[in-house]
């Protein structure tokens, strides 16, 4: 169904509860006239597809610009390199905990509002970027659900994340992770917007207040639910592709891939606008 159309602008919804087609060319997509379309369009979908449009890197920095308060990286510069390859990227080794459902920016006052990645290598197999909508996720919850989850929280930490990849850490290790910090979040973000979104993923380490185990099957709980396929949608790249996504409602990982293969991913960031209440 295309639920935006111009004659030089238009979108194409993937599926009912996620993602959108994008169908504009480069020169109206810099010009910046359809930057609140997207962006309004970018909310309701939480995944936007601009297929094979093949920006380069300045036109991708000045479309980001376009789009709202552009992210510089940590670690300078405007474009982050998403790859395994040690030599093209100093922190590969960490981007291996981007195969797990997880947002951004957790441990930021205001999360990052979205990321926009663009595909420069492919890997021979696998490597689609997959997302859920933590907005839908949340709406479709039942009444019971929903009034459970009310002022619940969850404490966030990198350590939870390394974990995925090293479940038996020496103490040492641990004990560095464990520098890196820690913040307690809600696990259902009122936006100022007045909707709703689950705030979950690999970063939640436990409920407070709750038994542990218990805890934890209320995360991996709410976790399956927010994967139904209903929610979700798997990206496979085309060389050229730029994708953007909603940080502050939805959930993405890497699905595996020949870790020598190159894959290659060029990310800019838009700055966070509201803090996560």
């Amino acid at each position: 169904m295309t639920v935006l159309s111009s004659t030089r602008f238009g979108s194409t919804e993937i599926k009912p509860n996620i993602g959108s087609l994008v169908h504009a060319d480069k020169q109206t997509l810099l010009s910046g006239e359809y930057a609140g379309a997207i962006r309004e369009l970018l909310e309701q979908r939480g995944v936007l597809v601009f297929p094979e449009i093949n920006f380069d890197d300045d036109e991708h920095i000045a479309f980001t610009h376009t789009l709202g308060k552009f992210a510089r990286e940590l670690r300078g510069g405007d474009i982050y390199k998403v790859t395994l390859d040690a030599g093209q990227n100093a922190t590969a080794e960490y981007l291996k905990g981007a195969f797990f459902w997880h947002f951004d920016g957790f441990s930021s006052p205001m999360p990052i509002r979205a990321s926009l990645l663009a595909s420069k290598v492919l890997s021979p197999t696998g490597g689609n970027t997959e997302f859920c909508n933590t907005y839908a996720a949340y709406e479709a919850l039942s009444d019971e659900d929903k009034e459970m989850l009310e002022g619940k929280r969850a404490v966030h930490a990198l350590a939870s994340t390394q974990l995925d990849l090293d479940p038996q850490p020496s103490y040492e290790k641990w004990l560095e992770w464990m520098q890196m910090g820690r913040k307690e979040l809600p696990l259902v973000w009122k936006h100022e917007s007045g909707r709703k979104s689950l705030v979950i993923g690999n970063s939640a380490h436990h409920v407070v207040g709750m038994d542990p185990l218990e805890s934890k099957g209320l995360l991996i709980r709410l976790r399956d639910w927010a994967t139904r396929d209903e929610f979700s949608y798997s990206h496979a790249w085309k060389v050229g592709d730029l994708v953007i996504w909603d940080n502050t409602g939805t959930l993405h990982r890497a699905m595996p891939y020949p870790l020598e293969s190159g894959r290659m991913l060029h990310r800019t960031k838009l700055e966070g606008e509201e803090p996560l209440a």
